[in-house]
C-alpha cells in the first residue's frame, strides 16, 4: 500500500531496520526480526541503504521479505550520494519486481574516506527524486528539526524541504530529536512556507548513555537537560537507563500525538525488544488514538 494513502486515513506507526553487513551475515537473524515486528501492526517498516550503498543488494531482499513475507508496507530507501545511475535502476527495477510501492529519497551522508564526487551524479535528494519519477513510487524525503549539520540555519534547510516537495516527494521522516520543540517548530515553518507533506517524526530511544557522543556527532540532537540530569545519574546503572530511555521515549510520542503529529517512526536498530517495550507502554495509546 502506498504511504501517503495510509496517511490520509489514519495515524501511522513504523519501524526502521537496517539490512546486515556486505555478504549477508546476519540476513537469518533480521528475518526473525522482521517477523517480530510485524506481530505489532506496524503500517510500514522501513530498510536503509548502507552507507556507500554498499547494502543495496541488500535492500532489495530485506523490502521483499517486509511486503512480501511478513505482509507489511515496505518503505526502500535508496541513497543517491554513492550510486550511480545504473545502481538506481538496478535497485528501482528490482524493487518494481517485487511489487514494492514506497521508496524514501535521500542522498546520504558521506562516509568517512570518501572522496569528494561522493555526489557526482545524485548531488541532492531532489535529483535522486527526479530521476525515479518513472517508475511511479510513492516516495518520500528525510528532513531536520535542528536543521541539517551542513545548512547555515534551518531556514536555509527549509528550502531545501521545500524543494523535495515540488520534487515528487509525498511525506517526510524526521532525523531522531529529543527536544520535541524543535519538531514543532519544523512543522510550522514548513508550513508558513506552502509545505503540506506529513512530516512524521523520528524516535530513537536513548537507553545506553554511550550512544549521546555517536548521535551528536551523526546529527547534532541537543539532549535536554531534566533527561541529560538523569542519564548522568543513571549512567552506570544499565537496567534503570533503560528503562529512562523507554519512558523518555513514550513521553516524546504522547506528547506528539496530543499535538498533532501524523504518526511515529521508531528507530529501533534492529531491536525488537525496543520496539515491544515502547508499544506496550503505548497500548492503550496505540488503539485509541491510531
Amino acid at each position: 500500500m502506498r504511504i501517503d494513502e495510509i496517511l490520509a486515513r489514519k495515524r501511522t506507526l513504523s519501524f526502521e531496520v537496517f539490512p546486515p553487513k556486505k555478504g549477508g551475515e546476519g540476513k537469518e537473524q533480521l528475518l526473525s526480526v522482521i517477523g517480530e515486528l510485524a506481530e505489532l501492526s506496524p503500517d510500514f517498516i522501513s530498510v536503509t541503504y548502507g552507507a556507500g550503498g554498499s547494502n543495496s543488494k541488500n535492500v532489495v531482499e530485506i523490502a521483499d521479505a517486509i511486503e512480501n513475507g511478513a505482509h507489511v508496507t515496505a518503505l526502500a530507501h535508496i541513497t543517491g550520494g554513492p550510486s550511480t545511475p545504473a545502481d538506481v535502476d538496478a535497485v528501482a527495477s528490482a524493487l518494481r519486481e517485487r511489487g514494492i510501492e514506497n521508496v524514501l529519497c535521500l542522498r546520504g551522508d558521506r562516509p568517512v574516506g570518501y572522496e569528494a564526487d561522493y555526489c557526482r551524479y545524485f548531488p541532492h535528494a531532489t535529483d535522486l527524486a527526479a530521476y525515479l519519477a518513472p517508475y511511479g513510487f510513492t516516495l518520500g524525503a528525510a528532513c531536520y528539526p535542528e536543521g541539517h549539520t551542513e545548512c547555515e540555519s534551518l531556514y536555509a534547510d527549509l528550502v531545501n524541504m521545500k524543494k523535495k516537495e515540488e520534487a515528487g516527494a509525498r511525506f517526510f521522516i524526521t532525523q531522531l530529536f529529543y527536544d520535541n520543540s524543535y519538531y514543532y517548530r519544523l512543522v510550522n515553518e514548513a508550513r508558513r512556507i506552502g509545505i503540506t507533506a506529513s512530516i512524521i517524526p523520528g524516535i530513537m530511544p536513548l537507553v545506553n548513555p554511550k550512544n549521546i557522543r555517536r548521535i551528536k556527532e551523526m546529527c547534532g540532537s541537543a539532549i535536554p537537560l531534566e533527561f541529560r540530569n538523569m542519564i548522568e545519574i543513571y549512567a552506570s546503572r544499565p537496567a534503570v537507563m533503560e528503562e529512562i530511555g523507554y519512558n523518555y521515549a513514550v513521553y516524546q510520542i504522547i506528547d506528539l500525538i496530543a499535538k498533532g503529529a501524523p504518526g511515529i517512526h521508531l528507530y529501533v536498530m534492529n531491536n525488537p525488544a525496543t520496539a515491544k517495550a515502547i508499544c506496550a507502554r503505548l497500548e492503550r495509546v496505540l488503539h485509541e488514538l491510531f
